[in-house]
């Protein structure tokens, strides 16, 4: 498959998944970039997402990371889930913050993949780290010229 296919397939699956994913939709995450091993999506944090010291909640910085990490890992049509994933944070998210979610496939063997993820706001500065470890199950976002459907 050439590098154009590739890209192609990536954005197919993104829009399949997207279509479907409930949550990343809920609270307001868009694919800025999607392509082979690779996601970036954003996110405002609102004010429903802030905690009791009025920062953005970890877990919705984390589910920001893991949407991205989902998104990356589902690219080459191949059902992939989450199979263990860590989060480090470095900074608060604020109120009104863009935040955005770069993943990037760093190792991909067998049914397994590695994905770091990096979370920023709209000045750069790292929100937090994310590494999410994927395993491939059975079956394939839509079905591909030459596959038994």
């Amino acid at each position: 498959m050439n590098q154009a296919e590739a890209q192609k397939r990536a954005e197919k699956c993104a829009a399949l998944m997207m279509g479907k994913d409930a949550a990343s939709q809920a609270l307001g995450m868009k694919i800025e970039k999607i392509s082979p091993g690779r996601a970036t999506l954003t996110m405002i944090v609102g004010p429903q997402m802030l905690n009791g010291h009025a920062i953005c909640h970890g877990g919705f910085i984390f589910t920001l990371a893991d949407s991205a990490f989902a998104f990356a890992c589902n690219t080459y049509n191949q059902l992939t889930v989450a199979q263990q994933n860590q989060i480090t944070y470095l900074q608060p998210g604020q109120e009104g913050d863009c935040l955005t979610a770069e993943a990037v496939e760093t190792a991909r063997s067998g049914r397994s993949g590695t994905y770091d993820v990096r979370v920023t706001n709209d000045a750069g500065d790292i929100i937090a780290l994310f590494r999410g470890l994927s395993r491939t199950i059975s079956g394939q976002h839509y079905p591909e010229d030459g596959d038994q459907a």
